[in-house]
């Protein structure tokens, strides 16, 4: 495989990504036909980028970025972050600010986020955006050096302690739109890879997440160490909310998600519709 190089591998330092790959990162998980370098993990925007140029064998990329490099990359189905109740907030303070969403100065944590995309879909005539780090973004709504951001990650947890308000969950506003879980992020590996390297890694991938959930305390460490929060209840509600069945297999509705994610994004301009009739997001 790869020339029998390592297998490198990306993913963010949020709590549900630490969660899921800590038994793959501490070799709780065998693996046969891989050998698998030291994990990089960095935002998720950064991932985003590193796939745009193929950087990584397997990333963590927001299923925004995904719709841009399927060329490049194929979905696996464990190890995404994609439910209900989870989506993306877009928030503001009381500083006064136009009257219309459409003239303010938003703040998005990365081009090509999810979260930037869904902001596009509900409110396609916004167009001052500030693009940050997301642990950025409530600190410059607060301190009126944007009019409003959109949140993700630990934020959506925590932003109400900064005196800021929710406008709009836009989570919500897709699930009302299309009556299907929002797909925020997943685990993608290069078209490059050898079949049978791909199949263990993504079974790798739901073995590890199932070693986490019988052995959660084992995990607190390192998440702790890599998280921008460190309150034990902000932690668990983070995992709670972004780490859940889909995180184990996409299943039918899952697959059907991200489909009308794509479609929508391509209905809007921002990728190009499919060649063939479907999206070939797997292999």
């Amino acid at each position: 495989m790869n020339n029998n190089k390592p297998l490198t591998l990306g993913y963010s330092p949020c709590p549900n990504d630490t969660y899921i790959f800590y038994g793959l990162a501490h070799g709780k998980v065998p693996l046969h036909q891989i050998e698998l370098a030291t994990p990089v993990l960095d935002d998720v925007e950064t991932l985003n980028k590193w796939a745009m140029a193929g950087r990584l064998d397997v990333t963590k990329l927001s299923f925004h970025a995904l719709g841009h490099v399927l060329d490049q990359y194929s979905l696996l189905s464990s190890g995404s972050a994609l439910g209900r109740g989870c989506g993306p907030l877009l928030i503001t303070g009381s500083r006064p600010k136009p009257a219309d969403i459409k003239d303010w100065r938003i703040a998005i944590p990365g081009r090509y986020t999810t979260a930037a995309m869904l902001l596009q879909l509900f409110s396609p005539k916004v167009t001052s955006l500030e693009i940050m780090r997301f642990e950025e973004i409530i600190v410059a709504v607060a301190e009126g050096i944007v009019d409003a951001g959109v949140i993700i990650h630990e934020s959506r947890f925590t932003y109400q302690q900064q005196g800021l308000e929710c406008v709009q969950d836009l989570g919500e506003w897709w699930e009302d739109t299309t009556g299907l879980p929002i797909p925020l992020g997943c685990i993608a590996a290069k078209r490059s890879l050898a079949d049978k390297v791909v199949a263990e890694f993504d079974q790798a991938v739901a073995a590890s997440l199932r070693w986490s959930m019988a052995n959660p305390e084992a995990c607190s460490a390192y998440i702790k160490e890599h998280s921008q929060e460190l309150e034990d209840d902000v932690v668990r509600s983070h995992i709670g909310l972004y780490v859940n069945e889909f995180s184990l297999d996409l299943g039918k509705e899952g697959v059907a998600a991200v489909e009308a994610l794509l479609r929508k994004g391509a209905e809007a301009g921002i990728f190009e519709q499919p060649k063939s009739s479907g999206w070939g997001l797997f292999r």
